[in-house]
């Protein structure tokens, strides 16, 4: 069973943006994930949001959780620095060379409802592995980070090399091609597109997608190193404008 990406092939989702989601990427890719009130007003001005529409966004948020507020300065609560660390780590993942081996986690709870194997999926994609059957769940064993503890009372772990070939196994796994080229539509948006808020955003959900698997396992121009590299730039160009710095 085939991860999902974000969009079909070669297609961009370019979401509208609230003044929420926009306070939130800033703040997601901003560290420490704190800014004052005249910095966010300064962003969010030329897409049109108007001040007082921020400031009820800002309200909200805070008496939701999503932010803390002391002195018109503003940060993201404990309950979503762990959404900041997901999407480092989508950006800047760490991996090591890769020997061969897999790792394969098998799902041996039973008995679950619909909300806890939702939940257990998702926690199991975001690891990045992918199904190869109902409960058997497999991706190289080149990449670091650690696992929920919680998983240890769902399922087990084990390092394995299976006997199909490692690009076809991947490749049955993953959907590389159509990942590569919303990629590619993604980096030329990167340019084309006045609203770089909402191409980053589309790029963050992206590459909560990708594998991140060994390059020997990958198709030959994998866009990846290329989206990483250009979404950080014109990141920090963003939050440089925002705060009135060169950047």
């Amino acid at each position: 069973m085939r991860m999902n990406v974000s969009e079909g092939p070669g297609e961009v989702d370019l979401r509208p943006l609230s003044a929420r989601s926009v306070v939130l990427s800033l703040l997601l890719g901003t560290h420490p994930p704190e800014l004052p009130v005249r910095d966010l007003l300064r962003a969010v001005e030329p897409l049109g949001v108007a001040g007082s529409t921020l400031r009820a966004a800002l309200s909200r948020m805070v008496a939701a959780g999503d932010l803390r507020t002391t002195d018109a300065v503003y940060r993201l609560s404990d309950r979503l620095l762990e959404r900041q660390r997901r999407q480092d780590a989508a950006v800047h993942p760490e991996t090591r060379p890769w020997d061969g081996d897999w790792e394969m986690t098998v799902v041996t709870a039973t008995g679950r409802g619909p909300a806890e194997r939702a939940d257990l999926r998702g926690k199991l994609t975001t690891l990045r592995l992918a199904e190869l059957r109902e409960g058997v769940w497999l991706r190289p064993a080149n990449l670091l980070r650690p696992r929920p503890d919680e998983l240890g009372a769902v399922a087990r772990h084990f390092t394995t090399r299976p006997e199909e070939p490692a690009r076809e196994l991947a490749g049955n796994l993953w959907p590389l091609d159509a990942w590569a080229k919303t990629a590619e539509a993604l980096l030329a948006q990167i340019t084309a597109t006045a609203d770089r808020f909402t191409v980053l955003a589309a790029v963050v959900r992206h590459l909560l997608a990708d594998p991140v698997l060994p390059p020997e396992l990958l198709p030959t121009d994998w866009p990846g190193p290329a989206l990483r590299t250009e979404y950080t730039r014109h990141r920090r160009e963003l939050i440089a404008a925002v705060l009135g710095n060169p950047a």
